[in-house]
């Protein structure tokens, strides 16, 4: 295990034998539009202390087994296999993540903007893969009763940093907190990933899709694709734009959380439940939360005083 401080990626939870893992889900290289090839953009995440990456370059699955060779007698950093399959209906963008691929996955188009996320959905887990449905505002694309009726999938994008994909929402279109809502109030189990959507590694500004905006700390035994995979899949991550949590519990009935606090930046806790209603606001930097009866799930937010957010995924009541 790597020896780093609360505020690197990677904390251990003594009582589950399990640490804590930060990576990026989402960027690109030259092998689609990205500006830099695998090579940069595997070294620009390593150097800043992520623990895991997957390349998702459109239509075009990039194999991490030769750098995966070289960075684990580096010192060990993981690359798992993926790509942005990139669909669409009419004019709206269908983009779906798949994670750990094994071979690149041609596009599925549908009779419409659900048919054809279902249509991907189905073919990703097909293939061994584990889908993730990209930044549903990217051209106002994808409307929550859309998402709510998607089958058999565990993972959307709550943030994505490319600065073109309006995740806070507008002009009476939903953000995408208030869709996770509208998805979990409708009975689906469904968890929300941060990511970069990286395109830009050699100038850096606000305009630019660069790393280093959006991530995910996800709690395994290991840091190895199975077990990433399956934190993913139940749940045991959170994500942020820069609020560290040094631990979170999630427990049958509830939620704990541990926050990491940086220089003078207070923070606020709210947990949230059905239909988005504040079920409980928090200042304290160690907040739990007790689901009551006839609340159907609660979830965090985490904002510190200077606009950063951790999002932690929710309970559920049995």
């Amino acid at each position: 295990m790597l020896a780093w401080s609360l505020l690197s990626a990677t904390q251990v939870s003594p009582e589950l034998d399990e640490h804590w893992y930060k990576g990026n889900l989402h960027t690109h290289t030259i092998n689609s539009d990205g500006d830099s090839s695998p090579d940069v953009v595997a070294r620009w995440y390593k150097e800043n202390r992520y623990n895991f990456l997957v390349l998702s370059d459109h239509n075009y699955l990039t194999d991490p087994k030769g750098l995966n060779s070289i960075f684990a007698a580096e010192e060990r950093f993981l690359l798992i296999s993926g790509e942005e399959v990139t669909s669409g209906f009419e004019e709206k963008p269908v983009h779906v993540n798949a994670f750990n691929l094994h071979n690149t996955l041609p596009p599925m188009f549908g009779g419409s903007v659900l048919d054809t996320i279902q249509k991907n959905v189905d073919a990703i887990l097909e293939a061994g893969g584990m889908p993730s449905l990209n930044h549903p505002n990217f051209r106002w694309a994808i409307t929550p009763t859309e998402l709510s009726q998607v089958r058999n999938l565990r993972l959307f994008e709550i943030f994505n940093g490319h600065p073109a994909t309006d995740g806070f929402g507008g002009g009476g279109s939903p953000g995408l907190e208030e869709m996770w809502d509208t998805v979990l109030s409708a009975g689906n189990r469904i968890y929300g990933i941060a990511v970069d959507d990286a395109h830009v590694f050699k100038v850096f500004g606000p305009e630019h899709s660069n790393p280093g905006r959006g991530w995910v700390n996800v709690r395994a035994r290991e840091l190895s694709v199975k077990a990433i995979l399956e934190s993913l899949e139940k749940g045991h991550f959170y994500s942020s734009t820069g609020v560290v949590l040094t631990n979170v519990e999630w427990f049958s009935d509830g939620l704990q959380i541990d926050i990491v606090p940086a220089k003078e930046e207070k923070y606020t806790v709210d947990f949230i439940g059905e239909d988005g209603e504040l079920l409980e606001r928090s200042f304290d930097n160690n907040s739990s939360y007790t689901l009551r009866p006839g609340q159907p799930y609660v979830r965090a937010k985490v904002t510190s005083s200077d606009g950063e957010i951790a999002w932690v995924q929710p309970v559920f009541a049995r």
